[in-house]
């Protein structure tokens, strides 16, 4: 079954990975995936076995419960997204505490879904997630956008005197970062600006290079930093 992505240019489908400690459920979200036109990769039951195999075939987007034996999904998360910096990380856990939720983030997660999406809900996440968009169950984008703020309130490490000058945006990149920053989706900042979602993602992708930033927290953190959200 060929991916819906093929319309805006992608030759493949998607390539999934689901982590999930409990078979049944395990198995029914990778059903649903490949049913809705993902190419599901691999399946893992516990961390050290979710690290091994998402180093082996490399998924577009991993589907990641928190709770996993053997090593929790938010190292296993730290562990993917720092070693495979493109890699889409996309929670869907059961717990809906903040503490959960923030740490899911700091650790590279792109997006925060709880179980009880639908399946409907569950396809648009990854497809959102794949292409960079942060997807969150309703109130919760809230509470990851005050807590950017509150890391990007704490003071920066002391830069040397010999280190180099932050690099030059275009206007255009800026103007998408501050956009970033306010907590918009990809699609929201293409509408905002009358530009198409491949050509921010090129921004984006432009400005993580120019910046030497891993992900779009750390995006947001510089932005926030230097007063670009509240412009």
């Amino acid at each position: 079954m060929s991916g819906d992505g093929e319309g805006e240019g992608r030759q493949s489908p998607l390539r999934v990975m689901v982590v999930d400690d409990h078979p049944m459920w395990r198995d029914a979200v990778a059903r649903d995936l490949a049913e809705s036109g993902f190419d599901v990769v691999a399946t893992a039951g516990d961390g050290e076995q979710a690290v091994r195999r998402a180093r082996a075939v490399t998924p577009d987007v991993l589907v990641l419960d928190l709770n996993l034996p053997a090593k929790p999904g938010v190292q296993v998360c730290k562990e993917l997204v720092g070693s495979h910096p493109a890699l889409r990380v996309l929670v869907l856990s059961a717990s809906g505490e903040h503490a959960d939720v923030l740490e899911a983030v700091k650790s590279g997660a792109t997006g925060y879904l709880l179980k009880s999406a639908s399946t409907e809900e569950l396809v648009d996440a990854v497809r959102r997630t794949a292409v960079g968009d942060p997807v969150f169950t309703p109130g919760l984008a809230g509470l990851v956008l005050g807590e950017y703020r509150r890391l990007a309130s704490e003071p920066a490490p002391a830069a040397g005197a010999d280190e180099p000058r932050a690099p030059e945006l275009t206007d255009r990149e800026t103007e998408v970062l501050r956009l970033v920053a306010k907590g918009l989706s990809y699609k929201q900042i293409a509408e905002r600006l009358v530009i198409s979602h491949r050509t921010v993602q090129n921004h984006v992708q432009n400005t993580l290079g120019k910046l030497q930033l891993h992900n779009r927290v750390e995006l947001v953190r510089y932005a926030i930093q230097r007063g670009l959200d509240d412009e």
